[in-house]
């Protein structure tokens, strides 16, 4: 059970940097802290852990930079989803009684979803400070990737935590969107 909430904590933060956790977890399996599940033990190879790091060093760059964030931003739609997925299905370990296309399908919801909000607040921030905000919002979104990746490894129950905090809020949203949305008259003339 602690091998899935590790799993599918590591797909949350693939959302805000698809590098952050995969790095996390090619270095938790070069350490001997996680045991990825085969056929993805290979991301803890050192060549593997070196090209995640220079993938990691042009994410951080490129999402600093206020218009080249917005193009990194679109490629990275397909890319924070599938590594979600995959870090869901690489950390899910001895879980191995769990379908891999079950851990993937729901490593590529949550990093997707925890994406479009990315998405959807920075165009906000950005247009709000005109591009200024960037680099802060950024280094934020990283750092903030970082903790979560490493309390899904490390401290695995905080993740459960988390994950219930995440889905009240999304019902919370959810509730204050429906209760303002205005009732529409029915054209028709019916009841």
């Amino acid at each position: 059970m602690v091998d899935i909430i590790t799993a599918l904590g590591l797909a949350i933060p693939a959302g805000l940097n698809a590098y952050i956790p995969l790095l996390a977890v090619a270095l938790a399996q070069r350490f001997g802290w996680l045991s990825l599940r085969a056929p993805l033990d290979f991301l803890g190879e050192w060549w593997m852990i070196a090209v995640i790091a220079g993938l990691l060093v042009i994410e951080i760059v490129a999402d600093k930079i206020a218009v080249v964030d917005h193009v990194n931003n679109v490629i990275q739609t397909a890319i924070r989803p599938a590594v979600g997925g995959i870090v869901a299905v690489a950390a899910s370990g001895s879980a191995s009684e769990v379908s891999p296309w079950l851990l993937i399908l729901a490593g590529v919801i949550l990093a997707g979803g925890v994406h479009i909000a990315k998405s959807l607040t920075r165009t906000v921030v950005d247009t709000a400070s005109a591009g200024t905000a960037a680099p802060v919002v950024s280094t934020a979104e990283d750092a903030g990737a970082a903790v979560l990746s490493l309390s899904a490894i490390l401290a695995p129950i905080l993740m459960l935590v988390l994950l219930a905090l995440l889905a009240y809020g999304t019902y919370r949203l959810f509730r204050h969107y429906r209760k303002k949305r205005p009732v529409q008259p029915r054209q028709d003339g019916g009841c």
